[in-house]
């Protein structure tokens, strides 16, 4: 059997992954606020999973948990700026052993801080100017990326393609790496350099790849006919934004551009889109559409994300694909997690799970053939250092009949029904009347970490 043989019946797969989308910010999802016409058009064609979420509300925990299919603890990035360790397994190296090109576009945020580097006579640490050798980059063969960026009209990337935009000049080389500053917008430039790599891969071969781009984070702007349909008095704010006017002002001005920027994503999506059309391979191409966590905007008097509420938590997803000719729209309940992401592909391209990977291969759910689970389990491990945010460990569950039990440093925090108050208005976590049931919560948590650990097997070495 040849190559072209062995693989041509296997699916492309493109993640589409943006930073800081709370799942209520879609046009699908009934935010008055903006429209998201080709993710509304995704969604209306696929499976959109209404209760995922973010196991870990934090960037680079987040990312790890997403490539690896292990929760953060034991993922090797358990915190902010945790760098991956060198020879994890990822979902890259398993479906390149399967005979997948792989492929990643955008922010990485998984080299961390490391403190050798410092050391390093005229070499420049900042994740911004960090060059990722391609022993750190887990497993991915074709690389325009960046560590950290935060500017998305001035994203510098970093390639070993020898392929830059045209008209874009070198900065510098590092080790046959060539870095350059992306023409425009960065979420333009990373759906440019996307469909240029699928114009020119080879055909015969299934690919794997992954778009990253850091809109809508912070500071939270886009084009600029992208911000004119946005003003911060037009601005509707959730029922659980206090009535304080310092917060609802900053709310709505903040707002203002993240839909703005989650509109530009929407845009790249449809051009993405119709590129596949165009080169007759959207018939055998998923989707799967995703944010790393949340942003708080106001709610609860909170921003940005770590935090447990639901605008942090809650997360987009849709797997939309491959075939458009018999699809319609399917709205999911079941509970998914980051860690689930990158055994529901591997399932999706016919790959099998490795023992190692923690989640739950969910591609069943596509043919309705999955079983639900009962719970998922939420939780940063370590303190996050990172500002604005909750800088406490926590952990928690959130169960399939609507309730979110979280403990901080394992003492009740917050307890929600989420079934009958979605904007989690009414605390229960120090209310006697409800004692049995956060006694229950509070062993399922328990229960589940002491499974996690019990299961462990190290990333790095795949042994227990």
């Amino acid at each position: 059997m040849t190559f072209n043989d062995e693989h041509r019946g296997r699916p492309n797969v493109i993640w589409f992954v943006v930073d800081q989308m709370r799942a209520q910010a879609t046009g699908y999802a009934g935010d008055p606020n903006l429209h998201t016409p080709h993710l509304d058009r995704l969604a209306a064609e696929g499976h959109t999973f209404t209760s995922a979420v973010a196991g870990a509300p934090l960037c680079c925990p987040a990312r790890g948990s997403l490539l690896t299919g292990r929760y953060p603890r034991f993922s090797g990035v358990a915190g902010h700026e945790h760098p991956m360790p060198v020879g994890t397994p990822t979902i890259a190296s398993e479906l390149s052993t399967a005979g997948y090109r792989t492929a990643y576009f955008g922010k990485w945020h998984l080299d961390g801080r490391r403190p050798e580097l410092a050391a390093t006579a005229g070499y420049d640490d900042s994740p911004r100017w960090r060059i990722i050798p391609a022993e750190r980059r887990g497993g991915f063969a074709d690389w325009w990326a960046y560590e950290n960026n935060n500017r998305p009209f001035d994203c510098l990337l970093h390639t070993d393609s020898g392929q830059t935009p045209d008209g874009v000049d070198v900065l510098r080389s590092v080790d046959g790496m060539e870095q350059f500053r992306a023409p425009g917008y960065e979420t333009d430039a990373l759906t440019d350099l996307a469909i240029d790599w699928m114009r020119r891969r080879e055909r015969d071969q299934p690919f794997f790849a992954v778009i990253s781009a850091q809109p809508p984070h912070d500071p939270y702007v886009a084009p600029a006919e992208c911000m004119a349909r946005h003003t911060p008095a037009g601005i509707s704010l959730r029922p659980n934004v206090p009535p304080s006017r310092a917060v609802r002002d900053r709310a709505r001005r903040d707002l203002a551009g993240y839909y703005a920027a989650i509109e530009r994503i929407d845009h790249n999506l449809g051009r993405l889109r119709c590129e596949l059309d165009r080169l007759g391979i959207a018939d055998n191409t998923y989707i799967v559409f995703l944010s790393d966590h949340g942003d708080m905007h106001g709610s609860h008097g909170q921003w940005r994300k770590t935090s447990p509420w639901e605008e942090s938590v809650r997360v987009p997803l849709i797997i939309g694909g491959p075939s458009r000719e018999h699809q319609s729209a399917h709205r999911v309940e079941t509970l998914i997690n980051q860690v689930d992401i990158a055994p529901t592909t591997l399932g999706i391209c016919g790959v099998d799970v490795p023992d190692r990977m923690q989640g739950t291969d969910f591609s069943a759910v596509i043919s309705n053939q999955a079983p639900a689970p009962p719970s998922t389990y939420i939780g940063i491990p370590v303190p996050t250092g990172h500002g604005s945010s909750i800088d406490q460990p926590w952990s928690g569950v959130i169960t399939a009949d609507g309730w979110k039990y979280v403990c901080l440093e394992d003492r009740p925090w917050l307890m929600f029904d989420l079934t009958d108050d979605p904007y989690e208005l009414a605390n229960h976590a120090q209310d006697p009347a409800y004692h049995a049931q956060r006694a229950d919560l509070h062993a399922l948590v328990q229960d589940t970490e002491s499974a996690l650990v019990g299961g462990h097997v190290d990333p790095t070495t795949q042994e227990g």
